[in-house]
């Protein structure tokens, strides 16, 4: 995990939701995230991730029943 996403969510407060996806949730996020080409797209991704799991029961803009 790179350092930037780890301190975003330690920011937001939900690594325990993080931490209690699935595991391929969480390595969809990260590569999906550090794919991406643009600090600006990596951020919009980042942004996404940390609201789906603050709200929880989303899972790539995808209806989720965790």
């Amino acid at each position: 995990m790179e350092p930037f996403v780890a301190e975003a969510l330690e920011q937001r407060g939900v690594r325990a939701q993080y931490d209690a996806r699935p595991p391929y949730q969480r390595n969809d996020y990260l590569l999906w995230i550090n794919k991406a080409k643009l600090d600006d797209t990596k951020q919009k991704r980042l942004a996404q991730m940390l609201d789906e799991l603050e709200n929880g029961g989303v899972y790539m803009n995808m209806a989720w029943n965790g």
